[in-house]
């Protein structure tokens, strides 16, 4: 069940009427949410209702152990389970075949795809909230919930269940202890947010999909510097606007049933350096990244190489957890060495003009934008060659170029 369809309206106005029933009584609001986004994800497969259950399980046991004597075995024992749920499910097909390649290279071809699994819709997503939910009752950042069903509301509510954006425990279980009211002020912010996020998703980014970047992408070899530019540049606002639109939509829903929820988009191509880029584009999982990975491992402190190595390591496994292949690791290495000669410059000269600031993080924003999208290195290879070519074999993108932009 996706947003923008008559299934998920007709789901939506239930779940309104019905929540504005439940109003004044908090265990059955609970109740009927969690229904609600249990059954909005069986729509897409029912079976895996089980794997939340259990992600959310989990989560809520080595939460509640942070005030005992086993805290420190059950914190490690739960992000295990959680850690190595999400890598069996997201990962085990992508090292699969790199395994087979690595077979076929040295001749010793073997068909191993019948091993292969299904990936679940949103694992990302919810697995990364129980892993904070965990983490932040460790912290003592949060108070651990007696109740298995407000840490499965947490990770299951269904507006932000499939894309985000990423929850935070400390944010969102605190509005579980208040009457959810809902103004007028409110619900025009809300219906502003969906209509704004329908027309980035629905209008924008499917047309510069369809019209200019998949022509493009899909036949790197044959295309000129013009089209290479146009396509990239295409790229960057329909990501933009298919991602950003997807979190103004679920913004918006969880406001209509009185939960707000933190912006995960803050004008990004606006930043004037890679760090204000990174400050402003998936909030949700910049945050997540460096509170979790980036200063654990030593970003917040330390040498200047031990910082630079919790860098390259924060934002490498960023590019991983954007999905499974080694076009994903590339940009995010890259992500982490542009933060890290920025860094250099900075330290040497300081800050850049903004202008010049903003001009250079756009085209490398932009230029990296490439291996992202491109369906493997040897594509993302073959467009940027394009750059050098002033005639080209593919034929002219679909879209006016003034439109494109």
């Amino acid at each position: 069940m996706v947003f923008p369809t008559l299934q998920f309206i007709l789901f939506f106005a239930l779940v309104l009427v019905l929540h504005r029933w439940a109003e004044g009584r908090a265990a059955t609001r609970k109740g009927l949410l969690i229904a609600a986004s249990y059954t909005f994800y069986a729509a897409w497969d029912w079976r895996f209702c089980c794997l939340m259950a259990g992600v959310s399980a989990v989560a809520w046991a080595a939460g509640l152990a942070q005030r005992t004597r086993l805290a420190r075995a059950a914190r490690i024992a739960g992000l295990i389970a959680l850690l190595g749920t999400l890598a069996l499910f997201k990962y085990f097909n992508f090292f699969l075949l790199s395994a087979q390649q690595g077979l076929e290279a040295l001749g010793l071809a073997r068909d191993i795809g019948w091993m292969r699994v299904v990936l679940p819709v949103g694992i990302s997503f919810y697995t990364f909230q129980a892993i904070s939910y965990v983490m932040d009752a460790a912290r003592a950042e949060i108070e651990p919930r007696r109740s298995p069903w407000d840490v499965a509301l947490y990770i299951s509510l269904f507006p932000q269940l499939v894309a985000g954006p990423i929850v935070r425990a400390k944010h969102f279980l605190p509005q579980l202890d208040v009457p959810a009211e809902v103004d007028a002020a409110a619900r025009g912010e809300a219906v502003t947010l969906i209509v704004l996020g329908l027309f980035k998703k629905m209008v924008i980014a499917n047309y510069l999909a369809v019209m200019l970047v998949d022509p493009v992408f899909a036949y790197p070899q044959g295309q000129t510097a013009l089209t290479a530019a146009l396509g990239t540049i295409g790229y960057g606002v329909q990501i933009y606007c298919d991602f950003s639109g997807y979190s103004d939509i679920a913004i918006g829903l969880a406001l209509l049933l009185g939960y707000r929820f933190r912006r995960n988009f803050d004008q990004p191509y606006r930043a004037a350096s890679l760090r204000d880029f990174w400050r402003r584009w998936h909030i949700s999982l910049s945050e997540w990244i460096r509170d979790y990975l980036y200063i654990p491992l030593g970003g917040g402190r330390g040498s200047a190489a031990r910082r630079a190595v919790a860098l390259m390591a924060a934002m490498t496994l960023s590019g991983l957890w954007h999905g499974a292949g080694w076009t994903f690791v590339a940009w995010g290495a890259l992500h982490g060495a542009a933060l890290l000669v920025e860094r250099a410059r900075r330290a040497a000269w300081g800050a850049a003009p903004p202008l010049a600031g903003w001009a250079a993080t756009f085209a490398v924003a932009m230029l990296l934008w490439i291996p992202f999208r491109s369906a493997d290195g040897a594509a993302a290879l073959q467009l940027l060659a394009a750059f050098a070519r002033l005639e080209g074999e593919a034929p002219a993108p679909l879209v006016a170029p003034a439109l494109a932009l």
